[in-house]
């Protein structure tokens, strides 16, 4: 080994040894007389001096380092003189004097400082991702992804669950999202895809008796990014047979909040978790995400804004508010101008006002409202001098998802949203079916496997639109990081489905024929629920996206900098997979 000891281990224990150690120069400085190098490795940093009298070769070679230099340094260990311990490192109460250096590799000045959380631009810090990975916060969030997996695994393991590894290469299907599709060069004209997650294949797995199943997975979806997106993504995938819905939720909440105890230094907000319905968080929240750090809730006024003989509230399928307390004493008109055009540019026609002031109101549509219905407004939003009181006058989808934005930007403008805490949740009883007025069809809410709670079976045949789904949500500070359900095992059940969502008989023959067919052979009630590690270890990290938290990420752009993929393949290499490549103009 080229070090006997790491950077970050050291300790008053070890004074008067002779130790070799082995990184990075994290920083170097010349007092005069002495140098001074701090050496760093993935535990830590420890501090080098060399003294040109007791070590001249080693002083000289010291004076020719720069940063991020990779040295051996062979020396032994002392107490830091009085007055120069430092309390920020581990290793502050030592240093190692230098008997003997060697430079193991040189470096170039790299693109931007590694020892510092400078601000650097990202598609800089992509395209050197292996010099970001060496500071510190980019070391920290790798270090926690591994302790948030190793976790997971030795929680499900003592658990009863075994760990099996589905393929990579599968078949097309749909889940919301575009596949990515690998052309095969044995089978002309054929396509595997890369599974947007192992849905089926744990079914099977199910079939084939394993129980219980869990595996961190590698899953592909080809869709527009985002900031909690990417290309490819990691989750925790489960299956359970023999289950109902609480008894996966509440698996998946004490290993969460065991594990988010152990490796996170953020408090879970409240224990046991909440459980909120679908309607109910559409009610409170105008998203079935909500965040639970603070409150402001959505309140529906659309029933006293009923003929009113202001156009827009009687017209409007739903009037929706929230009451932005003390933005009425603090917000100029300048700013409540911001917050309509923030409204307008997420689909709302705009955005009704009402600052109430200790003598009265001042209002965008006060003047057409009668004082009576105008108390009434502000008594269910719970008004008070100081606060501003903003509505929404649309479609039920417009108003919750606007009114949502609105929340979520005001939990952070105003902090009431607080970084240092995880609000979780459950969000249940989702619709079964959502009306796609397009297609003139129900699509499921979820995924084609999800089962209808046992009570809402009989409705699939008379009102599917008032069926409950077994879905559920596990939400985290406004994101859901993971979505499960109890799944449909009967083969007349899966048909009924495929039949109400406009599948017709062939296309699910061939598309799930061997979904089918194993239904037959006594498959068991199972369920399950795939956490996304990316997001959650993102939320754990306090990170602002989850690039922040995978090693080699793909840019917002889709992209990999570093690497230049996607990248042009050879046409030999075409030929052979037989594929061609059409002009943009074809």
């Amino acid at each position: 080994m080229h070090k006997s000891h790491t950077s970050g281990e050291l300790r008053r224990d070890h004074i008067g040894q002779t130790v070799k150690l082995a990184g990075w120069v994290n920083r170097r400085r010349d007092h005069g007389g002495l140098i001074f190098i701090d050496l760093r490795d993935r535990w830590g940093v420890t501090q080098v001096v060399s003294d040109p009298e007791s070590a001249a070769a080693a002083h000289e070679l010291l004076n020719t380092v720069r940063n991020e230099f990779v040295l051996q340094v062979t020396g032994v260990v002392r107490e830091r003189p009085e007055g120069q311990t430092n309390e920020n490192l581990s290793t502050g109460e030592i240093e190692l004097v230098a008997t003997d250096v060697k430079i193991l590799n040189a470096s170039k000045t790299p693109p931007f400082e590694i020892n510092e959380d400078s601000n650097v631009d990202e598609k800089v810090r992509l395209k050197y991702r292996y010099l970001d990975l060496r500071r510190e916060r980019m070391r920290r969030n790798l270090v926690l992804r591994s302790e948030v997996t190793t976790y997971i695994r030795n929680y499900l393991a003592n658990e009863g669950f075994i760990e099996v590894e589905t393929p990579i290469l599968f078949k097309t299907t749909p889940e919301g999202a575009r596949d990515y599709l690998v052309p095969s060069r044995v089978h002309p004209g054929k396509f595997y895809a890369l599974p947007q997650s192992p849905q089926q294949l744990k079914q099977m797995l199910m079939v084939a008796g394993v129980e219980k199943y869990f595996q961190i997975a590698r899953c592909f979806r080809d869709e527009d990014q985002r900031g909690d997106r990417q290309p490819e993504f990691t989750q925790l995938d489960m299956e359970m047979s023999f289950v109902e819905r609480d008894d996966v939720t509440q698996l998946l909440e004490d290993l969460m909040t065991n594990m988010i105890e152990e490796v996170c230094d953020k408090p879970i907000m409240q224990k046991p978790w909440p459980r909120i319905t679908y309607a109910d968080a559409m009610d409170r929240f105008g998203e079935d995400r909500p965040d639970l750090r603070f409150e402001m809730y959505l309140k529906d006024v659309t029933a006293i804004c009923r003929d009113t003989g202001f156009k827009v509230f009687d017209g409007a399928p739903m009037v929706k508010g929230i009451n932005a307390e003390g933005c009425g004493a603090t917000y100029s008109r300048k700013q409540i101008d911001a917050l309509t055009k923030f409204v307008q540019q997420h689909g709302a026609k705009g955005l009704a006002w009402l600052r109430i002031d200790e003598d009265g109101y001042k209002s965008s549509f006060a003047k057409f409202l009668s004082e009576e219905k105008i108390g009434e407004m502000v008594a269910a939003l719970d008004g008070k001098p100081g606060d501003l009181l903003l509505f929404i006058a649309d479609k039920a989808e417009v108003a919750n998802d606007v009114l949502a934005r609105l929340r979520k930007r005001f939990g952070v403008e105003l902090g009431l949203a607080d970084p240092n805490v995880l609000a979780c949740c459950w969000v249940i009883d989702f619709p079964m079916f959502m009306w796609n007025e397009d297609e003139t069809r129900w699509d499921p809410s979820h995924h084609l496997f999800t089962s209808p709670m046992p009570d809402s079976i009989p409705l699939l045949d008379t009102d599917p639109g008032a069926a409950v789904g077994s879905q559920y949500d596990m939400v985290i500070n406004g994101y859901e990081t993971a979505g499960g359900s109890i799944r449909i095992h009967n083969r007349a059940l899966q048909e009924k489905v495929f039949k109400l969502i406009g599948l017709e008989d062939d296309v699910a023959q061939e598309r799930f024929g061997h979904m089918l067919e194993a239904f037959e052979y006594g498959t068991p009630p199972h369920g399950g629920i795939a956490p996304g590690i990316d997001r959650l270890v993102m939320l754990l990290a306090g990170e602002p996206n989850i690039r922040e938290v995978i090693a080699f990420p793909k840019s917002q752009q889709a992209t990999d900098i570093m690497a230049g993929a996607p990248s042009v393949v050879e046409d030999h290499q075409l030929v052979e997979l037989h594929v061609g490549i059409l002009d943009e103009d074809e």
